[in-house]
């Protein structure tokens, strides 16, 4: 039975995003919203009937906010800005992000200081219910003065113009909106602004790729699990004493967590037993997966707060005064993906390092060459590296920090940007990247295994979780191409929630 979550502007979580973003929950205005938004729009209309001038409402926008708008225009003001803004290029964004996008803009309206209408609220978060999905180009937003040209094509599909998506077709905005039942709105004083002036692209963005790192974090975390069992490696780098004198948390948490799944296994060794150390991309896994971590959580902190913000301009405020100020400009998510991007890179980066491990004669420890049953006349798991690090080094290249990047826009009234979408943008792609890397590091510790014929001395954590890998891609008895099986188990890292579960 679907569920119903209640929009306030003040408890939303990613979760409950995830929920919504998959269609297993509705959404609903909360009673204590309804009123926010009725008094926010009170108060705009009162300011008006007084003559005062409020940016973006009576004036112009941007280098154009000296112009003072008469009366008569001020709805066709509103549209026109939708019209205007609505110049972004690209691929469309994938219907999910553009479902969080919505959630996200209707859960910052809901915390009335906005001003807009309750029913242009009303049908954005019925578009949301019966599935109308505007068609957003993922391109042209720098991340300060909202997400305009994104948001722009969202809110057209509001008045009946753009494109949107509805079961499965790509139709204009009104024959979309009339198909769901729905019927467009004419925009008012401040709406059109209320819509577009945001950071839900760069959010919603963020949302969505932050449940995908979750799982890839703990993709990661099983990985190193079975390469460490594929490698014999010594467990006691893992030692929650030896870990506790450097106390990040997040380090204790790895090593408990890879201790944990390891539990029962034969195929570990101890300090002296085979070698007296492994190699960094083994003893290390828990500072550097650590590391990664904690790149996740602050980045999901910084998310959490901008769910549940209010990201426009101008602002109503409680008391009745409208003021302008600068809630839009995207810098705290810019830097969050920037420093999510680092994390997920560098476990796609440890991952390739204990892929090549097991992959090379020099390093695997007697393993036969490339992982091949017939070594030379097969190349077995050879290029599978090679795939895995050509992934690695284009991760390098989008992890460049776009925050560091600004260009002036609007005649140079707003001249310093943050380019956060552009961050979550790189982010979200690095994610599926590091999910093929850490796919082919899971396939090349499932044909050690074999080569080995150890499978009964693995964990039975590991050993369970062995045998879905082997749902994707079985070991190998020849050479074969495995592209499909690489990228096949890479979605379902993405998409499970199977790790989440165990590791909780």
């Amino acid at each position: 039975m679907t569920s119903i979550i209640e929009l306030d502007g003040h408890t939303l979580t990613r979760q409950q995003v995830a929920r919504i973003v998959k269609k297993e929950a509705l959404v609903v205005l909360s009673h204590d919203s309804e009123e926010r938004v009725k008094q926010s729009r009170v108060w705009i209309e009162k300011r008006l009937a007084e003559g005062q001038a409020i940016y973006g409402v009576n004036t112009g926008f941007g280098k154009l906010s000296h112009i003072r708008i008469e009366e008569a225009d001020n709805e066709l003001l509103q549209l026109n800005l939708l019209r205007s803004d609505a110049a972004g290029v690209g691929e469309p964004f994938p219907i999910e992000i553009v479902r969080a996008m919505m959630i996200l803009r209707a859960n910052a309206l809901a915390r009335g200081f906005s001003g807009i209408r309750q029913d242009t609220l009303q049908l954005l978060l019925d578009c949301i219910n019966k599935g109308v999905h505007p068609i957003v180009p993922s391109q042209g937003s720098v991340g300060a003065s909202g997400d305009l040209a994104p948001l722009s094509h969202l809110a057209l599909v509001l008045v009946g113009e753009g494109k949107a998506e509805f079961e499965g077709v790509v139709l204009p905005g009104a024959v979309a909106l009339q198909r769901a039942g729905l019927a467009p709105v004419r925009l008012q004083a401040k709406e059109g602004l209320a819509l577009v002036n945001g950071t839900q692209a760069m959010t919603g963005i963020g949302v969505v790729t932050l449940n995908e790192v979750e799982r890839i974090g703990l993709a990661a975390d099983m990985a190193a699990s079975l390469s460490l069992e594929a490698l014999k490696g010594i467990i006691s780098a893992f030692d929650p004493a030896l870990l506790a004198v450097r106390p990040h948390p997040e380090i204790e948490f790895v090593g408990g967590r890879i201790r944990k799944w390891l539990a029962g296994s034969k195929r570990v060794t101890k300090q002296g037993e085979v070698r007296m150390q492994d190699a960094y991309s083994l003893r290390c896994i828990p500072q550097v997966h650590g590391a990664s971590w904690q790149s996740f959580f602050y980045a999901e902190g910084r998310v959490q707060i901008e769910m549940n913000a209010t990201t426009d301009n101008p602002i109503v405020l409680e008391s009745g005064e409208v003021l302008s100020g600068g809630h839009f400009h995207g810098q705290p998510i810019a830097f969050a993906m920037d420093f999510l991007k680092l994390g997920v890179c560098e476990w796609a980066n440890i991952s390739e390092r204990r892929t090549e491990r097991m992959v090379n004669p020099q390093l695997n420890d007697g393993l036969p060459p490339f992982l091949a049953m017939n070594p030379g006349i097969e190349c077995g798991l050879m290029i599978a590296q090679y795939t895995a690090a050509s992934l690695v080094s284009e991760n390098k290249v989008l992890a460049h920090p776009a925050s560091v990047d600004s260009i002036p826009t609007s005649g140079n009234q707003e001249d310093h940007v943050s380019m956060g979408t552009i961050a979550a943008r790189q982010v979200h792609q690095i994610v599926r990247n590091t999910a093929r890397v850490i796919a082919i590091e899971l396939i090349c510790a499932s044909q050690a295994i074999y080569l080995e014929k150890v499978e009964e001395q693995l964990a039975p954590t590991t050993s369970a979780y062995l045998k879905k890998v082997r749902q994707f891609c079985p070991p190998l008895t020849t050479d074969q191409p495995i592209g499909d099986e690489i990228e096949a188990l890479a979605v379902y890292l993405l998409a499970s929630d199977e790790l989440v579960e165990l590791a909780n």
